[in-house]
């Protein structure tokens, strides 16, 4: 590999990236229909370049995912200066699944790497996390900031903007927690099990908010049936999942034992996992991450490499102490991280592609009316404000760190207000403070959970 030694390289490079940038945009937006594959791919490859060049944020102590945000709301507002060339790329399903994808990705990915043991020890900090953060947020929207920010609505549009402040997007907190090596920790663990639980709840109010809207009423029967289902996913998943897991092993190792029979059993419980949540009205990253939390490396031992282990057992029993203690620690490397490693490369893929396709859809003009702008400043504080207070309930834990853990409404709280926007009751006006909410939350968070991760010494390098 050939790497430039000095300034220029790196400009030329730059240069040439964005010549073939602006020569392709120019070259889809004039042609005549949807966008044809060979555009797609140019894209794709374009996006994720930028997507890796925005890791320079890395230099200045900030994550990759806030380069990757950022880079996308830079490229996705270029319209604002005439340059209409990005605008294709916002709309194009292709690229619009593979995000969408990409943020499956991420959740099996951290169910993966996430402990149910360690799950459990937190349930109930986690629990508490998760209903707190739910209430606060949804009471303050409904009944305070929005009549006083917003008045004039109707009661309908009240109990939309306070569903969608429950939402919380756990993709770009575990993105920051990933990033700085603090996914084992005991706050990671209250945040992703509390966004687990968050999720399921805030879907509810969701179910039943749009219950209302649509018949003027639910029953409390309704309620409870949406509330039995969720539950019931979360628990089968991973108690079903953990008994058929090791028999689907089992019975494919002996068509084939190489790593594209282990990595398809992999794939093939994230999506179909994530297509059952959706199948029951639940998001499909919940089921994602617990098609992650289920596999595990012992369930895939008939995949092992019998010949290598025996090999590098063997060897280990003949060597001195410390390369033996070295050689049982690769082994043990190998055998609990050959699951992450296999899906990493799909991950580097769909994952940047997500945050950046999240940043295209984001339209700074939003901030442009004064009125606009105020109120967004100020349910976005409300915004904050409930998710660190659902902090509060963290326990023995970094209350700060779980806090702004929680605060990120992402694709979710958009997800809310696409929701809302489409049964007429959220207005273009209160589609934009929502969006103008959800950007402050996004962008935010990420620096800030950082900053306090750093200061608390909790990172490793």
């Amino acid at each position: 590999m050939i790497i430039p030694k000095n300034k220029f390289a790196y400009s030329g490079i730059l240069v040439g990236l964005l010549l073939i940038f602006f020569t392709g945009a120019e070259a889809w937006a004039t042609s005549p229909g949807a966008a044809t594959a060979a555009e797609t791919y140019l894209w794709l490859a374009l996006l994720l370049l930028f997507a890796k060049i925005s890791g320079l944020i890395e230099k200045i102590g900030q994550t990759a995912v806030l380069g990757e945000l950022l880079i996308g709301v830079l490229l996705g507002n270029l319209y604002l200066l005439g340059i209409d060339l990005v605008e294709p790329a916002k709309t194009n399903q292709i690229i619009a699944f593979l995000a969408e994808l990409g943020v499956v990705i991420l959740l099996f990915q951290i169910g993966l790497e996430s402990s149910p043991t360690a799950m459990r020890k937190v349930g109930v900090p986690a629990f508490l996390v998760a209903c707190i953060g739910v209430a606060v947020p949804f009471a303050t929207g409904t009944y305070l900031v929005g009549p006083w920010l917003l008045p004039g609505l109707s009661d309908n549009a009240y109990l939309f903007l306070g569903a969608t402040l429950t939402a919380t997007s756990v993709g770009i907190t575990a993105r920051v927690f990933s990033d700085l090596n603090v996914l084992q920790s005991r706050e990671a663990q209250i945040v992703l099990g509390a966004a687990v639980i968050d999720d399921v709840l805030g879907l509810i109010i969701l179910a039943v908010v749009s219950a209302i809207v649509k018949t003027g009423e639910v029953s409390a029967g309704e309620i409870v049936w949406i509330t039995f289902k969720s539950v019931l996913f979360l628990l089968g998943a991973i108690v079903i999942g953990n008994r058929l897991a090791p028999v689907i092993g089992r019975w494919l190792s002996k068509v084939h034992t190489g790593t594209g029979m282990k990595f398809s059993i992999m794939i093939a419980f994230c999506l179909i996992f994530a297509w059952l949540a959706d199948l029951i009205g639940l998001a499909p990253i919940v089921g994602a991450f617990a098609a992650g939390l289920v596999l595990d490396e012992v369930q895939f031992r008939d995949f092992a490499q019998p010949e290598l282990i025996a090999d590098i057992r063997r060897i280990t029993a003949k060597s001195d102490p410390d390369t033996a203690r070295d050689l049982r620690q690769t082994l043990e490397h190998y055998e609990k991280n050959s699951l992450q490693v296999l899906i990493e490369p799909v991950g580097h893929f769909l994952v940047p592609l997500f945050f950046v396709f999240t940043g295209l859809q984001v339209k700074l003009d939003v901030f442009f009316s004064t009125a606009t702008l105020v109120t967004a400043l100020g349910i976005t504080v409300v915004a904050f404000i409930g998710k660190l207070v659902a902090g509060l309930a963290a326990g023995p834990a970094n209350k700060w760190i779980v806090g702004w853990g929680m605060a990120p409404r992402g694709e979710v709280g958009l997800i809310f207000a696409v929701t809302g926007k489409a049964l007429g009751v959220v207005s273009d006006q209160i589609f934009s403070v929502i969006v103008a909410v959800v950007i402050l939350t996004t962008l935010l968070t990420p620096p800030i959970l950082t900053a306090v991760i750093r200061r608390a010494g909790k990172h490793r390098k």
